[in-house]
């Protein structure tokens, strides 16, 4: 006797990085965990990865942030690609660009949308001006 996993239906996470993937190719995901209460979205820490397939489901993402020993309530997942024929970004650069990320949102927490940003839970979110 076999055994399968169900598959439960993709959430607004999966469906928006197997999208992003069949149109971009390889590319880097910088992010940044945040803290959303009533009043405040803060800004928590950032990491960044390479994504070279569509497979990834947010239970992954969920283990993966636990080691970041971060609170954090949502995820804002911004892709970028190599200026020289795209895919993923050279550490370096990532390191760069997600430092320059991190100074925009300290500035605008708006900027959050310009990612895809998403609940603890891998449901689309908006900021709304307060």
């Amino acid at each position: 006797m076999s055994t399968t996993r169900a598959k439960s239906k993709a959430n607004d996470f999966e469906t928006w990085i197997k999208q992003e993937f069949a149109e971009t190719g390889e590319f880097t995901a910088l992010i940044v965990l945040v803290d959303i209460d009533a009043k405040a979205v803060t800004p928590l820490c950032s990491t960044y990865f390479n994504v070279i397939g569509d497979e990834i489901e947010w239970s992954d993402i969920v283990v993966m942030f636990a080691g970041s020993g971060a609170e954090w309530t949502g995820a804002s997942f911004f892709p970028v690609t190599a200026r020289d024929g795209g895919g993923p970004l050279d550490n370096p650069t990532a390191r760069l660009q997600l430092r320059a990320l991190e100074m925009r949102i300290d500035e605008d927490r708006l900027v959050l949308n310009d990612g895809n940003f998403f609940d603890k839970w891998g449901r689309r979110l908006k900021i709304e001006e307060a």
